[in-house]
Parts: C-alpha cells; structure tokens; sequence
C-alpha cells in the first residue's frame, strides 16, 4: 500500500507541474491531489475554478475530509483562493455507493501496482470524477504519441472533456481513445483542436 502511495504522490507532483497555472489546469491539479489522498478520496468532491479561485462543493462524512480537500486545494499551485461549500454529513454516513468506489478502487490500485509497470491501470482505478480525470491525465502523460501536457481533462458525472491543442489529427484521436478506454468513463467529449 505504501508503494501505491508513494506513486499516487509522484503522479500529483507529475500532474500538477504538467498543469499551468490555468483555471482548467488548476482544476486538473485539484482533482489529481484529491483523487490521490486516501483522506478524501471516496468522496465526491466538485472542483471548479475561476481566476485562480477554486470552489469546492460536495459532502464529505467529517470535518478532517473537509479540511484535507480545503488544505489540498490551497496548497496547488496559481490557487490565489479556495471557497469552502462542502458540507459534512452530521451521521458521519457517505453514500454507499462511493464506499464501494473506494474499496474497489483501493483494490484495483493495489493489484495495478502489483503488475509491472503498468502505472497508467493503477491510476485509473478511482471512480469518482477527480479519478478519472487523474487517470486519464496519467495515461495521457505515460503516452509516447500524445502530447499529454497539452491536454486539458475535465470529468462531470463520468463523462469526460478533452481541450487543447495537439500537433495531428492522430494525436487526437489517440488521447480519445485513451480517455475512453479508462475505467470509469462513460463518455468523452473530445474538442481537442489540430494545429500548432
């Protein structure tokens, strides 16, 4: 487990310095720490950005989760302000269904780890939005033909946005079929433009 750590870690630090300081690259960042902190990472946590404000809406089940998900916003980089609107859930209870997610993906992550190399299953295991959006920027990153850092990746209930601009009608078609083949996506919109 501390391996799977280790390199959900290395992948935040690896997403958050590939992200600019661009409202939707600091919702990338965002998303990538939550996805990767066992603290909150079962939750469902929406990330918006605008100017550098990140505003955060969702419930977690304690004030901890709350905590972490504002300290992990503040801490990314070209975050100027974070907007607290999560709520906590006073029975302590979370959807159970996001539990599940979580075990699942907890599962998925360690049996990824555990097959050589292959970084870009492990972090496509979480299935919350933030997950998703980790993992197909991973898969992106691991990618020799796609110019990952180009690529901005947003996920909304599963469905995941590719903008950006990359170098061919190939490349295109690529991140597509990356983002698609993720676990956990339902759907991608692909408005990546061709040129230079």
């Amino acid at each position: 487990m501390r391996k799977v750590s280790q390199f959900m870690l290395a992948l935040v630090v690896a997403a958050s310095a590939a992200c600019a300081a661009s409202d939707p690259g600091i919702t990338t960042a965002v998303k990538s720490k939550l996805a990767a902190d066992d603290t909150v990472k079962a939750y469902q946590i929406n990330v918006d950005t605008q100017g550098g404000v990140v505003t955060l809406t969702g419930t977690v089940a304690s004030s901890a989760a709350r905590d972490r998900a504002l300290q992990l916003a503040r801490e990314t980089d070209g975050v100027t302000r974070v907007e607290d609107r999560l709520t906590v859930n006073a029975a302590g209870t979370v959807d159970e269904r996001g539990e599940q997610a979580a075990r699942d993906a907890a599962a998925k992550t360690e049996g990824a780890a555990d097959r050589a190399g292959d970084a870009a299953a492990g972090a496509g295991a979480a299935l919350t939005d933030g997950g998703i959006t980790a993992a197909v920027k991973t898969r992106l990153l691991a990618d020799p033909d796609v110019a990952g850092l180009k690529i901005d990746v947003d996920t909304k209930d599963k469905v995941v946005t590719l903008t950006g601009t990359v170098a061919s009608a190939a490349q295109k078609t690529e991140a597509g079929n990356i983002a698609r083949d993720t676990t956990g996506v339902d759907r991608v919109v692909n408005n990546l433009k061709v040129g230079s």
